[in-house]
């Protein structure tokens, strides 16, 4: 049997393309906690003003709005908090560096799943 991989788009930031000029795309994963893998499942995301910051060696998404969770009840966390992303070590003192010396801003542009079809 084959396996087939699919990707599913959950949520895209089209604002960022308008405001922003876009130089390099990079994939990261996410770090979440309990019910907001359902959340972002069902696909209550908003990427809207969201940007990436990196300090001391890691790399933080700010800003992004994941709903809580309708059945989660006190096993929500807070919709706004600062979510840790997933990247090799070298691309996070790239994009550290690129930050630093040409003031540029890292943003997300999409938010995926990756899905797997036996």
């Amino acid at each position: 049997m084959a396996i087939k991989k699919g990707i599913k788009v959950i949520a895209e930031n089209r604002k960022a393309f308008h405001d922003y000029f876009i130089d390099e795309k990079f994939e990261a994963g996410i770090v979440l906690s309990g019910t907001e893998v359902k959340s972002l499942r069902a696909g209550k995301v908003n990427l809207k003003d969201s940007y990436v910051q990196v300090k001391e060696g890691e790399i933080f998404l700010i800003g992004v709005h994941i709903s809580p969770y309708e059945q989660g009840n006190r096993f929500n966390l807070d919709p706004m908090r600062t979510r840790k992303l997933l990247m090799h070590k070298n691309e996070i003192i790239r994009l550290f560096s690129i930050v630093k010396q040409d003031g540029l801003t890292i943003v997300p542009t999409k938010t995926a799943r990756t899905k797997f079809l036996s």
